[in-house]
């Protein structure tokens, strides 16, 4: 039996990736988004169908049984929490290879780019490691 609801496995150390998850929860008032921090000390037990080293390298859902990766699934999750306009150039010829090209850059160079945009805009949340958050002037909080 397969699910209409969408798991998200995601980089729960990246602060824009974390900011986007938040964004969506809160629009998900239909509760149809599962988000699965791949940092989760279970989760390599739990989700053995799902490979944490690639899904570390581009963003991993699954819907329906099928496994979606990188812009499809950001392109599903939007639909489902009634934004799909504003993601549908995601899916339209060429316009989809090209933004595709510019998420695997985005994805490979994710926490520099994240730390950026946290420090000197406020976008997304504070960096945290081993219990230890930075807010945006690098001081421990």
């Amino acid at each position: 039996m397969t699910s209409d609801k969408l798991t998200i496995f995601y980089d729960g150390a990246c602060p824009l990736c974390c900011a986007e998850m938040d964004k969506l929860k809160r629009d998900d008032i239909n509760h149809q988004i599962h988000l699965i921090n791949l940092h989760n000390n279970d989760f390599e037990k739990q989700y053995q169908h799902i490979n944490k080293i690639s899904a570390m390298k581009i963003l991993h859902g699954e819907y329906q049984g099928n496994i979606l990766k990188g812009l499809d699934v950001t392109h599903r999750a939007w639909t489902i929490v009634g934004k799909g306009f504003y993601v549908a150039p995601l899916q339209w010829p060429v316009f989809k290879q090209l933004s595709h090209l510019c998420y695997l850059v985005v994805a490979k160079y994710r926490q520099p780019i994240s730390s950026f945009f946290h420090k000197y805009f406020g976008v997304g949340s504070a960096h945290c490691e081993k219990g230890v958050c930075y807010d945006n002037t690098d001081h421990r909080r």
